[in-house]
Order: C-alpha cells, then structure tokens, then sequence
C-alpha cells in the first residue's frame, strides 16, 4: 500500500519540475521568456499550497480513498489539457488546474500512514512514502531532458498523462483501501438534506486548517519544512540556466544529468533518514522509562538541517560562483544534499502527525500549504536574484535561511510540550467560557 501511494504521491512534484528542462523550448513555442515559464511553475507550487486546505477537511468527511479516486480522475484529464494547450494562458490554466489536484495525492498519502502505524514506526514508513514526492523533482528534469532532446516537450505531459492514468486505476483496486477510522459523513447518514448540509458546511470549512497554526510549534515544524524544500526548488530550478553556461553544455539532456545528483540522494536517505528519526524516538522513550514526548522526533533532523544542509549549500554555490571544483563538486554537493533532506522530512512531517492525532490530514495541510508557499517563491525568484546577485550570496541566503529553521526547531524541541499545552489550555477555556454563556 505505501508502494502505491507513493507512486501516486510523484505525480504531481514530477510535473512540477519535468518542464524545468524544457524551459527554452516551451518558451520559444509560445514566444515568451524562460522567466515566464517559471512563474507558470511557481503557480503550480502556489496552488499545490492552497488546495490542501480544500482536500484536507473533505478527506475527513468523505474518506481518503474517495478524495484520491476524484483527484487521480481530474489529475489525469488535466494533464491532457495540458499536453494539448494552444498558447500560453490555456497552458498557464491547465498547469494550476493539475496542481489543484495533485497536492491531495501527498495529502492524504501522509494521512494514510497516520492511519494506520504506530508513532514507533511512522518516520520509517513515512521516509519511503516521501520517497515519491522528492524523486519527483529531482528526475523529473532528467526525464524532461531525455524527451525535449530527442521530440517535442509535449510528449512530456502525454507520459503525465499515461501514468496519471494508471494511478487512477490504481486508486479503484482493493489494493488502496480506506483508512480513515470513522468518516464523518457516516455519522450524519440519517440526517435530512438541510440538516446535512449545516452539519457539514463546518466541517469542510478550509478554516479548519488555519486553525491549527495557532500552535507556535506547528508553525515552526512549518517553517523548517519550508527551508528545506525552499532548498531543494532554489537548487533545481535554475541549474538549466546556471550550470549549463558554466560548464559549457549544450543540450537539454547534458543538463538534466545533474538532476539525478540530488535524486540519486534522496534514494540513498530513504534507506535510512525514516529509520534514523524513528530510532532516536526510540532512544528518548527509553531515556524518559518509558514516556513518549513528540518533540524528541525534532532531534534527528537538527544536525542536517542546521549543518549538513547548509555546509553543502554553501560549497555547492561558491563552488559553482567562483568556479571552483567544476562538476564533480557541484554533483557531490547535490547528492549530499539530497540525502541529508531525507533526514529533515520525515522527522518533520510525523511530529505534525504525533501531536495532532485524528487531525492528520488536516495538520499536513497545513504545513504543506506553509511548504509550498515557499516552494513557489523559490522557483519565481531563484533565476532573477542569481542575475542578480550570483549564485553565491543567493546560496548564502538560502543556508541562513536554514540555521534559523534550525534554531527554531531546538526551541520547540526544548519548549514545544509547553507551547501546545497553554494553546490548548486557551481554547478549553474558550469552550467552557460559550458553554457558560447562556
């Protein structure tokens, strides 16, 4: 099961990157800039950040099977808009339409393993789900690469659509059943029509979402999902316009080889980054004789988010900015990257599961709509701020970016129990407060 839902979950982030290769070429065809086509991909990581908001509340309602089955539908018949799109808005239209649905793959995939593995054992299970939506990104431009060089870079949203087609039929098999313990819309089965809809209109309330970013860890676990992944789409993104110039390559495919530094990485980290985070919880368990606190899930990602991580962005872009190391290092920097973000992913995404159960659709989409906020911002603003400033300073940027995250985790690992406790002491005290008012 997590083997499917994982194939599900690189659907969508191999579309978000599978075009980067094709840049040029997408932009000559509709008479427009390489920075054009990236704000079409921002879009796409902007909308992948809205609509888990509107996913989330329906797949407590409705189930987690029923929302896939719907959205690898849409998914796929977008993806065929796409592949046909005559100019530039249909393109710009078809691409945020497929967006809008595949973020609920990675959605209700995370809530999935919620469902159904112990804390003990969710980071394991969850290191190989993410294993789909990093590999994505990372050998989506190389797959790009490959067709953009040899035919048209519409062949590649035609494969989008093929293996679109295939999740869909996947998500109608016994092999991806329901997990959800209760769905809500059981319990209002008897309702009338005007009754159901009162009951329900709250429950599919995006606002739901939101709500839980009262909590300053959540917010955190937020912001340091948001570092890594900033890093991952500033590093992708430009590598066609970066390396190429610098390392004198001239097609499409020479390029998307460097694509697989990082995804060669991240195949590497699933191995062992899920089992790490679940053995230091494991360890702490034992510490405490025996108490589970979720905020020892946050100690395995510390060192990698808040050394190894920005050690190799650092090397990687003044590496890549003075000249220096040529192409070995910038791939043994990628791949470490790669491997040291799936230290960084798993950790973070249980800890939302660990301290918000029976809300883990809803606490997920959360911090992917925080994610891909960052993500958008990254793959619009990469390609102009090394104009800019160079790669260089950009990567020096990125890696304060995450020894702050960093920071920030070690604060809720040592104060977080204390922060969700006054949260929810505040809003216990709200409902007593509007059960007492007559």
């Amino acid at each position: 099961m997590v083997v499917l839902l994982s194939f599900c979950s690189f659907l969508s982030p191999i579309s978000s990157t599978s075009v980067l290769a094709a840049t040029p070429e997408v932009a000559a065809e509709y008479g427009t800039t390489g920075t054009i086509i990236n704000l079409a991909n921002a879009m796409y990581m902007l909308t992948m950040g809205i609509s888990p908001v509107f996913w989330a509340p329906m797949s407590e309602v409705y189930g987690r099977r029923r929302i896939n089955q719907i959205t690898a539908v849409l998914f796929c018949a977008c993806s065929v808009g796409t592949a046909l799109a005559p100019n530039l808005a249909a393109f710009f239209v078809f691409r945020i339409l497929t967006a809008f649905e595949g973020t609920a793959f990675i959605l209700v995939g995370s809530a999935c393993i919620g469902d159904i593995y112990r804390p003990t054992e969710r980071a394991t299970a969850l290191g190989w789900f993410l294993l789909g939506t990093l590999v994505g990104p990372a050998f989506g431009p190389f797959i790009g690469g490959i067709i953009v060089t040899y035919t048209s870079w519409r062949v590649i949203f035609y494969l989008q659509t093929g293996l679109s087609g295939l999740a869909a039929l996947f998500t109608f098999t016994p092999f991806l059943p329901e997990t959800i313990h209760c769905k809500k819309i059981d319990a209002i089965a008897d309702y009338s029509p005007r009754q159901k809809l009162l009951v329900l209109l709250p429950m599919i309330n995006p606002g739901r979402v939101f709500s839980l970013l009262a909590y300053p860890n959540l917010i955190v676990a937020s912001l340091a999902s948001s570092a890594v992944i900033w890093n991952m789409y500033s590093l992708l993104t430009p590598i066609r316009y970066v390396l190429n110039p610098r390392f004198h390559l001239d097609t499409p495919l020479q390029g998307g080889l460097f694509y697989l530094a990082p995804g060669c990485g991240y195949l590497v980290g699933t191995l062992v980054g899920g089992r790490y985070a679940d053995r230091v919880v494991k360890v702490w368990i034992q510490r405490r004789g025996g108490a589970r606190v979720p905020e020892d899930r946050l100690r395995s990602a510390l060192p990698f988010m808040g050394a190894a991580i920005p050690a190799c962005v650092l090397v990687y872009g003044w590496g890549v900015d003075r000249d220096v190391g040529g192409i070995p290092l910038a791939v043994v920097t990628m791949f470490l990257q790669g491997v040291a973000q799936l230290f960084c992913f798993p950790s973070l995404n249980t800890y939302c599961l660990d301290v918000m159960q029976g809300r883990g659709s809803e606490v997920i989409a959360g911090n992917y709509f925080v994610r891909y906020l960052f993500a958008c911002a990254a793959t619009a603003c990469a390609l102009p701020a090394i104009e800019a400033v160079g790669v260089g300073w950009f990567s020096t940027v990125s890696a304060l970016f995450l020894m702050g995250s960093a920071a920030a985790t070690w604060a809720t690992v040592r104060w977080g129990r204390g922060w969700r406790e006054t949260v929810d002491g505040r809003r216990r005290a709200r409902r007593r407060r509007s059960e007492d008012d007559p």
